[in-house]
């Protein structure tokens, strides 16, 4: 039987959450790239994905980190040191207990998964303790998002346009006003090792 209280978050004492789109299988090469498999949280990720077809996000990413990459099943536990991705034409939420939780809800921002469900439902959950990256994307999915993380306390870093392959997303995530850091690709990983270590309630 699951313990776990209504909005209390899980045993992890923060999480990373991710939104990219256009471009974004190589931004998250270079962000997990830079992550390890002591990686003391766990890290979600809405990136757009064809519905049309198996993905192979899971096969191109795990060659790129330390990191244990697996496509996130409904009900299951987020686990420090693991990404969990969200399926093709599936948002990814995350519950009141803290568990995964899989959508079939209508597309957002014309997307499924889209970054904004995702950031959401866990920023409700994790509160200040919640990372939220936006990455290189053609659209402005994942502003909303960015809003409700630092309404509750959360940090936001967001991709440089400048160095994104479409820089829609992380404008759009700039433009609300609401973000910590702005950085390349490459330099956000080491931002999130940084914030981790440096504040023990992360």
């Amino acid at each position: 039987m699951n313990s776990r209280q209504p909005h209390q978050p899980p045993d992890q004492c923060a999480i990373v959450v991710v939104a990219s789109s256009a471009g974004g299988i190589e931004g998250l090469k270079t962000l997990l790239g830079g992550l390890d498999a002591g990686l003391p949280v766990s890290v979600l990720v809405a990136q757009h994905l064809r519905r049309s077809r198996e993905t192979r996000i899971v096969a191109v990413l795990s060659p790129a980190t330390g990191l244990r990459v697996k496509l996130a099943h409904d009900g299951e536990l987020p686990s420090a040191g693991t990404v969990h991705i969200a399926p093709p034409d599936h948002h990814l939420c995350v519950q009141t207990d803290g568990s995964l939780a899989l959508s079939r809800e209508g597309p957002v921002n014309y997307a499924r998964p889209a970054a904004d469900p995702l950031f959401e439902s866990a920023s409700k959950i994790y509160g200040p303790q919640i990372i939220a990256c936006v990455l290189t994307g053609s659209d402005g999915d994942g502003a909303r998002g960015v809003e409700l993380v630092k309404s509750r306390g959360g940090i936001v870093i967001v991709q440089d346009p400048a160095t994104a392959a479409f820089e829609g997303m992380p404008k759009s995530a700039i433009e609300t006003g609401k973000v910590d850091y702005v950085r390349r690709a490459e330099d956000i990983a080491p931002l999130i090792r940084q914030l981790l270590e440096s504040d023990p309630q992360r």
